[in-house]
This record gives structure tokens, sequence and C-alpha cells, in this order.
């Protein structure tokens, strides 16, 4: 379909009664039944990998509203696929899982969650990332389309996806054989509620939406000695804090100064007693970069700098550092650019022009939504952003950012602007014109 096509198409398809009529039907589910499902989801936060029962509240609302259930894709994901005659398939995902947060809002409905996470440690456990926003939003889009069934034709495939604040739940349902037990989609369309954006509006681009997202450890390795005698030994901690300044050289002097990059050391880990020079130290890394040349062109100068560091201190080569790049880190997060056009001209239609607004990119966030649709070919997708907070408290500044513990949103704003975008998002790849 040329984009001229697929604009004249959601044209027809969103007039305005229709819009408007969305938009009530909208309203009220979430008074009737989103606005309890928001609740709870926010009370009951479970840690990536151990969404258990937030996997089955989440089959429950989707069973309920019609789709069949797939369950325990790369442990605890799920599909729920609502057939409806021949057409393209869509997927929609959300993700599930919290945060170990300990929340500080002073909601009446403040999760005061403790899990055990999969080192063995108890942890208090939160919704700061809006996760249970992206739920609930699903749930809202599954009954309103199913409620639409003649509106539209084809298969739509909604996904509930474990760990993705670390890395790794994407890639776990995709390797579980998430296409060959559910069907592979022709198209995917996520979104992401924003805490720095106003309350409602919509967001994205037509191209990069999110950067890359790595973890390293770097364990640097010395010989023990006296604190009295550091000639004695070869120092880790001293190895370690010249390799952590080296590091940000890569970025100032090997990238260029129009790229983005980062190279955060986010904890250094070394000694046990204030006279003992110790055998080993320990760096972990956060490493982000805008594209994907960049992306490893940082991968392999943090090795090469780690390594040569410690030998221009003379570690012994046995005993040069090990440098461990996970492989859960998450690639740059991109929009097909034609579906892009496509659904913002239906979401303008629908909501009016002045409900989106320019996208900028204000830091370096990442996703692991690209494991779901960078596969062999890829799948078009679009990711989106859906504002959260009331302009009032953005311009008195009485909001908190993504991750805090007195992270919190609107959810009925929202969730409904979330729900509609996304529905009208869907009717554009999905739909046809009523008869």
């Amino acid at each position: 379909m040329t984009q001229r096509l697929a604009c004249l198409a959601a044209v027809l398809i969103v007039s305005p009664g229709f819009a408007a009529d969305l938009r009530e039907s909208i309203a009220q589910d979430y008074d009737a039944h989103l606005a309890d499902l928001f609740t709870y989801l926010h009370a009951n936060p479970e840690l990536s990998m151990q969404e258990f029962e937030t996997s089955d509240r989440m089959a429950s609302e989707l069973e309920a509203a019609g789709y069949t259930i797939t369950r325990n894709i790369g442990k605890t994901g799920l599909a729920g696929t609502l057939r409806n005659g021949d057409g393209p398939v869509l997927m929609i995902r959300a993700d599930m899982d919290g945060l170990p947060v300990l929340e500080k809002t002073d909601l009446d409905y403040k999760s005061t969650a403790k899990q055990v996470n999969l080192e063995g440690i108890e942890m208090p456990v939160m919704h700061a990332c809006g996760h249970d926003m992206h739920m609930t939003t699903l749930v809202g889009v599954a009954r309103r389309m199913a409620a639409l069934r003649d509106r539209w034709q084809g298969t739509l495939l909604l996904v509930g996806q474990p760990a993705e604040e670390a890395e790794g739940g994407a890639k776990a349902m995709v390797a579980d054989g998430l296409y060959d037990r559910v069907g592979r989609p022709d198209f995917a369309l996520a979104l992401h509620v924003s805490a720095g954006d106003p309350l409602g509006k919509i967001t994205f681009s037509d191209g990069l939406m999110y950067s890359s997202a790595d973890t390293v450890r770097i364990n640097v390795r010395g010989v023990a000695t006296h604190g009295a005698s550091p000639h004695l030994g070869k120092d880790p901690i001293l190895i370690g804090s010249q390799i952590v300044v080296a590091l940000q050289s890569i970025v100032t002097r090997e990238v260029g100064p129009l790229e983005p990059a980062v190279i955060t050391v986010g904890a250094f880990r070394g000694g046990t007693a204030p006279n003992v020079i110790a055998d080993h130290a320990r760096l972990d890394i956060t490493v982000r970069a805008n594209t994907e040349e960049t992306r490893y062109q940082l991968l392999d100068s943090i090795e090469r700098v780690a390594i040569n560091t410690a030998r221009a201190a003379g570690v012994p080569e046995d005993l040069l550092p090990e440098v461990i790049i996970y492989s859960d880190g998450a690639p740059t997060t991109n929009n097909d650019a034609a579906l892009a056009r496509r659904v913002r001209a239906a979401m303008q239609a629908g909501m009016g022009a002045n409900s989106l607004m320019e996208y900028k990119q204000t830091d370096m966030g990442a996703e692991d939504f690209p494991d779901l649709v960078n596969v062999d070919p890829p799948i078009p997708s679009v990711y989106f952003q859906v504002g959260g907070t009331p302009v009032e408290d953005l311009e008195s500044g009485n909001w908190a950012g993504h991750h805090s513990g007195l992270f919190r949103i609107d959810p009925e704003g929202s969730v409904t602007a979330g729900v509609e975008a996304m529905t009208l998002a869907a009717l554009e790849v999905l739909g046809r014109p009523p008869n």
C-alpha cells in the first residue's frame, strides 16, 4: 500500500463519529474495568523472570476478552491470539516486570511488595517504569479490538513479555519458539509511558527511538600484598581506577564528537581492609550508543583499554583483566519509517493533530523490544511514547523520572490515551473501510 493510500484508509476508518465513539467507549471501559486492573498491577509488581502472578492475571484478562492463550513462552511470557479472517498478522507487546526499587510515593495503592530475586536476595519491588500502564493498555486494546471485529480483518497477537528491565525477556521468548508457537507477525507495535512528557501526548519518530544498552564487567586482577609494601604487589584498585579514567577517552577521543556515546562505570568493588592490597577488583559498566556501528566500536575499545592499561602497570600476562560482555544487551530501537507514517496519520485522524508532539531523544535509555523484531527477515515495527504527567506538574517540577521510588504517572489520562492511540494504529494496520 502506498503512503497516500494508507493515509486515505486511515481517514476512511477514523471518521469523526467513530473517533468520538471510540474515545467514549475507552473512557467507559477505564471506569468499569481498567482502573481496577491498573491498581492491582501497580500494587502487585514482580521482578524480571518471576512475573508468575502477573502473567496469570494477564492471561485471564486476555482470555476473558476472547483471545486464545499460549503460556510459558520464555518462562513467564504469554501470547493472546484473536483471529478474524484473512489479513495481516499484527503483534502488540507489553512488558510485565517491575524493578527492585522501594516505592516512596503517597499513593493509596502503592506497592509494599518484596520478592527474593534470582540471586536469593529479598528486594522491594515497584512498577517504577510504567509497565503497569503498558499491561493495562494492552488489555484495553484487546477489549476494544474484540468489540470492533467488524472494522478489521487478520490476526491480532498480543504479547506479555517478561524481563524487559533485566534485558533478555524478548530474546528468551524468541529462543523459546514464540513465532513457531503462535505464528510470525507481519507488523509489530509497542508503547512506553513517559513521565517527562505531557499527559496523553503521543510522540515517536520515523527512525531512532532508543539507544543500545550493553553491560560489561571487568575483573581486574592483581597481586596481593601488605598495604605498607605496595611495591611488592600489583594493586587492582589503582589499576581499576586508571581503567575508569581511561575508558572516558574512548568517548572523547575515539568516537566522533557528533555521535552520542556513553560509558558509565556504575559499580567499583574491591578490597577488604585498609592495610591490605587485594588481588581483585571489579568494574560494572553500562554502555550506550545510537548506532550499531558505534555500539561495537565501544565494546571493542573497552576490552583494549582495560587489558592494555593493566599491561602498562606491569601486570603479568596471565593476570590481565577479564572483560565480560553480557549477551543480553539491547540493540538500538528503530522505527520503520513507512509504518510510522501510516500509524501517525491514523492517530492524527482519530485523536487530532495536537495530540501528537515532535519526538526528541533526551537521554540514552534503551529497550529490548528490538529483539522481538530483529529476526530474519526483520519485522516492520513502530514504538511510541505516551505522556504520563499533567502539564502543571511538569511546569512546577512536581514529578520524578523513571526508576525512581517517587515515580508516578496519571493512570487514567495515560491509559486512555494509550488505548486510543494503539487501537487506531492497529486499525490502520488491520482495518478495512466500514460498509
